[in-house]
């Protein structure tokens, strides 16, 4: 095809399926993978994100060429990008695969310190600067169109392998755009663009406050649920108490029919250690084959750290026998003679400890 020509037109369906293809070939061969996707039609969600993408559209040397990517990068067509220190570096699936490469100049050091000293005792955790839960001062001061954080089309030089000649195509247009959907996830990522390092903002120095009566309470569980992405369990389990024991202790004491512990069965009740052995080893007696774990607490509606210490009992006073590794362990009951020796035996450990 000559350099004049138009090359044909692909669409995004067609696209998608290259850049699926494109995807596993690069895992296949352990490439670096770190494609955009976007769920649904907003590119960004977050501060940092929308702010992003709210100061390029706010050129109007971009304002005409944006748009062309937003179609690239919600179907999928940016297959990498990673973000570096005043670098980013792409490949986006168009009629080929192109590489994409934005330079952008490191914020000024005058004008870093202006940011830092605007925000001065205004950002109180690393937590809220990242999502972006700023105050209207401080996220003035962050997003100013020329003094901010974000940088100006003076300081942005673009390229890309596609054979149009526009200053900003529609890939290096997608790529623009993956970086604001980017933020999302990663917002500290506009920081090493800019070559600053976002901590200083919170080294700042703060002016002391009056003390405050929440300032005592710890993050609540919810909170760092929604900061990490984890669930928390906010109410420990009921009925499980830590080892009252020393290491020497602990034989004597699951041995001895009179050591409880409170045993959390799903189904709510609480018994000692020798009431669970009993109902244990009547089980194993009833099935001379064997049980494994699983079996015995299915069938004594225990659960599992409700079983182990009754197991570990019965089997030092010798009333159960296993046999088998332990992933695949079969429990069984004790013939009388040989439980009677057993239990002479862990009674004579115990009283020489």
């Amino acid at each position: 095809m000559a350099w004049y020509e138009y090359r044909p037109y692909v669409s995004a369906a067609q696209r998608r399926q290259s850049a699926s293809r494109e995807l596993a070939r690069r895992k296949k061969k352990g490439l670096p993978v770190e494609p955009v996707t976007i769920e649904g039609r907003t590119i960004a969600r977050s501060f940092w994100g929308k702010a992003w993408c709210d100061h390029l559209e706010g050129y109007s040397d971009y304002a005409n060429r944006l748009p062309r990517g937003r179609s690239y990068v919600r179907n999928g067509s940016v297959l990498h990008l990673r973000v570096g220190p005043g670098r980013i570096e792409a490949l986006v699936q168009g009629s080929s695969l192109y590489e994409v490469s934005v330079n952008v100049t490191p914020l000024a050091p005058p004008r870093w310190k202006a940011v830092v000293a605007a925000c001065s005792g205004k950002i109180d955790s690393l937590v809220e600067l990242l999502r972006g839960k700023l105050s209207g001062g401080v996220m003035r001061v962050v997003t100013d169109r020329d003094k901010g954080l974000f940088p100006a089309p003076s300081q942005i030089q673009m390229e890309c392998s596609c054979p149009d000649w526009a200053t900003m195509c529609k890939h290096v247009a997608a790529v623009l755009y993956g970086i604001g959907a980017r933020l999302d996830d990663r917002p500290e990522l506009l920081f090493t663009l800019r070559k600053v390092d976002h901590l200083e903002l919170l080294s700042a120095p703060t002016a002391p406050r009056p003390a405050r009566p929440e300032d005592a309470l710890a993050l609540a569980p919810g909170d760092l649920a929604s900061v990490f992405g984890i669930e928390i369990d906010s109410q420990p389990e009921k009925g499980v108490q830590r080892s009252r024991f020393r290491p020497g202790e602990r034989a004597a004491a699951a041995a001895a029919p009179e050591g409880r512990v409170r045993a959390h069965a799903r189904g709510g009740s609480v018994d000692s250690v020798a009431e669970i052995v009993d109902r244990v080893v009547h089980l194993l007696a009833d099935n001379e084959q064997g049980l494994s774990a699983e079996q015995i607490r299915v069938a004594l509606d225990l659960g599992a750290k409700a079983l182990a210490r009754p197991i570990a009992a019965a089997i030092l006073a010798g009333r159960v026998r296993k046999t088998g590794r332990t992933r695949a362990t079969t429990y069984f009951a004790a013939r009388p003679g040989k439980q009677r020796a057993a239990g002479n035996r862990t009674r004579s450990r115990a009283r020489t400890r």
